[in-house]
């Protein structure tokens, strides 16, 4: 087995059984007297492997690390450009009040 495998192996183990999902929240703002906004990234577990042997799991744990990191970037994409609107939204309500 080559070197890298094992480091290969646990990364994916490490991210296999998690997903992100990107959630709204409101907070109230004194400053302003407004209800503002945020989003938060949040992570969920989906699963566990119990009995996969040789490389078919191999296989499986760096195809659930791909979909959790593909997860966590599509996720936290939409969190930072929901986050700079509300911000922009929370601003410009503020100002006109």
């Amino acid at each position: 087995m080559p070197r890298a495998t094992p480091l290969l192996l646990a990364t994916a183990l490490v991210l296999c059984s998690c997903i992100f999902v990107p959630r709204t929240t409101q907070r109230y703002d004194p400053a302003c007297g407004l209800t503002e906004r945020h989003m938060t990234l949040d992570a969920y577990q989906v699963g566990a492997f119990g009995g996969c042997r040789n490389e078919g799991c191999a296989e499986l744990l760096v195809l659930a690390g791909a979909v959790s990191a593909a997860s966590l970037v599509v996720s936290g994409s939409v969190v930072v450009v929901g986050e700079v609107v509300y911000w922009l939204e929370a601003k410009g309500r503020c100002l006109a009040r």
